[in-house]
């Protein structure tokens, strides 16, 4: 079984809750995800969106290693305004203090892309003075909280981050991007989309 979730704000992608963690899990969803499954990948609490789970073995492995290039885009709400230098950097590959990352495609988002998604709750905090771009980055790389350090290391840290395609399979495509918290098993066609590199 493959499952599609648009994971919440607030949600940690495990079952399990953190002694003394503010955040909620994905048992406290409704309606409950099956029994068995777990999360393929992760999506940190503080970010958004498409989240795979299976209980089928080996699948991980299959979608996460970049041996297997399976792209995920996200979408990330950044402060101000990236010039052409900014997303040049993002598209080489940032250098962060820990790790190269590979070479990706940034561009910015049409207004109309952006204006599609729903309000996050709680709202992104707003600064009359500071003007906010959405981005598209699509990598194949999943190191922790990457997106959020790439962004910040070309100077325009992430408000908000939504993971919003895996391989050819986006939020909108199953029907979830209106519905954070909402889930449902992947037809064979979405499958396919998902591992199609």
């Amino acid at each position: 079984m493959l499952l599609a979730l648009h994971k919440p704000y607030g949600v940690l992608s495990q079952f399990t809750p953190e002694p003394g963690s503010k955040w909620k899990t994905l048992a406290d969803l409704a309606p409950r995800l099956p029994p068995r499954v777990y999360p393929l990948g992760r999506l940190d609490a503080d970010s958004e969106g498409l989240l795979l789970l299976s209980d089928e073995p080996g699948l991980n492995t299959l979608l996460l290693d970049p041996r297997h290039a399976h792209e995920r885009e996200y979408w990330a709400l950044v402060e101000r305004v990236p010039g052409d230098d900014a997303l040049a950097r993002l598209a080489a590959g940032v250098k962060l203090s820990d790790h190269a990352c590979a070479p990706l495609k940034v561009r910015r988002l049409a207004e109309a892309e952006s204006t599609a998604l729903p309000p996050r709750d709680p709202p992104v905090r707003f600064r009359k003075n500071v003007p906010d771009t959405w981005l598209s980055l699509a990598l194949h790389e999943g190191k922790n909280r990457q997106v959020r350090r790439m962004t910040a290391a070309v100077g325009h840290p992430t408000l908000r981050l939504l993971r919003w395609r895996i391989g050819r399979l986006t939020l909108a495509d199953l029907g979830l991007l209106q519905n954070a918290g909402a889930w449902r098993e992947l037809t064979r066609a979405e499958r396919d989309s998902v591992f199609a590199t």
